[in-house]
């Protein structure tokens, strides 16, 4: 009997424990409950933001050019002979003044065309004289026989004026040969610089043969090209036929800022533009300016700046107009062609476009479109959408329309 209540419990326990483990399933099951959706929450982006102040702009018309001499001749003498002496400063580099002998020509032949000349004129004075005193002659013997005012030929005129036109010729040659013999002496025209030299002592040089190449370091020139476009934003020289004066109306154009690097370092000189060419390159369709730098080659006040030599490869800054009542910003703000991100007292973007005066390497100048006290959003954003909210980080608010 116990046996077998023993093969009937262990029948019955796994059928017990199944009950059991359905009996709790079926409750979890009963009291299950969905869960509650909710949509997923997403934080606007943030922003930096600049408040509108709109102020004076000074614009520059940036452009580049290399240095040439406002003057350059060749050297020629007038005479030709045996070069007797040059000077030291006759050399390629060299500088010097005017008036300074820079070559000498054999001068005897000359003296002695001095000394012939010399002889004619005292023989045609000579002769003169002789005609002089037989017309006295003649016309006295014509009076004499009462045949009244003697003739021409009687008084010898004709012979006179032969006789002074010979003086005249001979005080010519005379002038030519003494003038000659000071172009012996070949000195500078202009205080200035020797490009190239090909002359030296024992050379003969011909009669307008040149002999040097020289230039004028009282100002030098910069040819500088501004593309059409960029024409607005300067007030160039420009001279009309009948105008005596050039640079504007107060005969000075705009400042000019040439910059160039020498040795490692960057150095500036000042000048003005002072004209225009008359002619637009045709193959580029720019119009070229002229820069002027008075005394280029003066130390200055910087005593390491090198002087601004001949053949020197400059950046140039000219002075443009000034625009008031504009806002200057970085150039990432635009977006397309006229598009900025304006941020709203109640943070939200506005799509809004403006009107661009000009656009610039790093900004961008906007005329209208924007008010003053109004925050543009100066961060970029992967989608934005016109009326998203976003979130304002707070920034040190930055003057970007201030005046240059």
């Amino acid at each position: 009997m116990t046996r077998w209540i023993r093969y009937v419990l262990m029948a019955l326990l796994p059928l017990v424990v199944l009950a059991i483990g359905g009996f709790g399933a079926f409750q979890l099951v009963s009291s299950y409950e969905a869960p509650e959706q909710r949509p997923p929450e997403i934080p606007p982006p943030s922003v930096e933001v600049e408040e509108i102040q709109p102020g004076r702009v000074q614009l520059t018309v940036k452009t580049e050019g290399t240095v040439a001499p406002r003057t350059e001749s060749e050297l020629v003498p007038e005479v030709s002979g045996r070069v007797t002496s040059v000077s030291q400063s006759l050399v390629a580099g060299g500088f010097f003044e005017e008036g300074d002998t820079l070559m000498t020509i054999d001068a005897k032949e000359y003296e002695l065309a001095v000394i012939g000349a010399r002889s004619a004129v005292a023989q045609s004075k000579l002769r003169i004289e002789i005609e002089q005193q037989e017309a006295d002659v003649a016309i006295k013997e014509w009076e004499t026989l009462g045949e009244g005012a003697a003739p021409d030929l009687v008084a010898r005129v004709p012979y006179l004026n032969e006789a002074r036109a010979a003086l005249a010729s001979a005080e010519a040659q005379l002038e030519k040969a003494e003038f000659d013999l000071e172009r012996t002496v070949v000195k500078a025209p202009y205080a200035g610089r020797v490009r190239t030299k090909r002359v030296d002592v024992g050379q003969f040089v011909q009669r307008g043969a040149a002999v040097a190449t020289l230039y004028s370091v009282d100002v030098a020139e910069v040819r500088l090209p501004i593309p059409d476009d960029e024409l607005a934003f300067v007030n160039l020289p420009l001279v009309y036929r009948g105008a005596e004066e050039i640079g504007g109306a107060d005969g000075r154009g705009p400042r000019v800022v040439l910059r160039s690097d020498f040795a490692g370092q960057s150095f500036s000189w000042s000048g003005r533009i002072v004209r225009t060419e008359g002619e637009i390159d045709p193959q580029t369709r720019m119009v070229h300016a002229i820069a002027q730098v008075k005394d280029p080659y003066a130390q200055g006040k910087n005593s390491r700046r090198p002087p601004l030599a001949v053949g020197m490869f400059v950046e140039a800054e000219i002075q443009g107009r000034g625009f008031t009542n504009v806002v200057a910003l970085p150039r990432t703000v635009i977006h397309g062609d006229n598009i900025v991100w304006i941020v709203g007292d109640d943070d939200r973007l506005e799509f809004r476009e403006v009107e661009i005066v000009r656009r610039e390497t790093d900004r961008i100048i906007i005329r209208s479109g924007i008010k003053s006290g109004e925050r543009i959003c100066v961060s970029p954003l992967e989608s934005a959408v016109n009326g998203m909210s976003v979130r304002v980080l707070e920034r040190q608010l930055e003057q970007a329309a201030s005046a240059e």
